[in-house]
């Protein structure tokens, strides 16, 4: 298993425009329960959470602020994060809500060493709010975590089992990747993540896994790769060679 993990959950992978809170409950709570799962093991885990279910700062309208759209954004993000504490309270499982700027009481700044102190705690880091700053993805928020906190894997949960050599949801015939540098990844430019992110997990030699959430168990699976061998998603290395799942 992982020792320390950095997580990235989109706010559409939490959220259900059917469901009376706006939040889709029984993926929260499998998330939830998986987390609480490899920490048992030993795996110490930062989460950090997107708003795109209540907010996308790219869906404002053309004569929007960009900087006030992407503030909105955060704010989304907090209250995801809120919600997502309060599902693992209800489990038993401390968690605590960080942010890069001050919000009131709500949550807690985000300073490292303490940081790493509640994760040695196994307490989990739940990062909200983006770097506090406009122009920057929940992307490069997670990948320079990772790095701030010496992660050994920064972990994509998505609605995509992985990446594909072309958009799958457009084309039958697209291939997923098994495996993939950095570097093809950029030149490619195959949308993996925003690319500062990568650029910046790339120099600081921390690998990445991305991988379906719809996936049973994914998040516990996710965590156990490397050692395991067990890869269902696509690791992402600095060296490692391109290869492609058989049809």
């Amino acid at each position: 298993m992982l020792k320390r993990a950095v997580i990235k959950l989109s706010g559409e992978a939490i959220g259900s425009p059917t469901s009376s809170t706006g939040y889709d409950d029984l993926v929260v709570d499998s998330i939830v329960r998986q987390i609480i799962e490899v920490k048992h093991t030993g795996t110490q885990v930062a989460l950090v959470i997107g708003g795109g279910n209540l907010w996308r700062g790219q869906q404002a309208r053309p004569d929007m602020c960009r900087v006030k759209a992407d503030q909105m954004g955060m704010l989304a993000t907090v209250m995801n994060a809120l919600y997502l504490s309060e599902a693992f309270s209800r489990q038993k499982q401390k968690a605590k809500v960080v942010t890069p700027i001050t919000i009131g009481t709500m949550t807690s700044l985000y300073e490292k060493d303490m940081a790493l102190e509640w994760m040695s705690q196994g307490i989990v880091l739940i990062n909200a709010a983006g770097l506090g700053h406009p122009y920057f993805s929940t992307d490069t928020i997670t990948a320079l975590r990772a790095a701030e906190l010496g992660a050994d894997c920064v972990l994509y949960a998505k609605n995509v089992n992985g990446v594909y050599d072309k958009d799958p949801r457009n084309n039958v015939g697209a291939l997923k990747f098994k495996t993939l540098s950095y570097n093809a990844a950029l030149y490619r430019d195959l949308q993996v993540a925003d690319m500062s992110a990568l650029h910046l997990s790339r120099d600081a030699g921390i690998p990445s896994y991305v991988f379906g959430l719809n996936v049973p168990n994914s998040i516990a699976l996710a965590c156990a790769y490397p050692e395991t061998g067990n890869l269902q998603g696509t690791y992402i290395s600095v060296d490692v060679e391109e290869d492609y799942y058989a049809d």
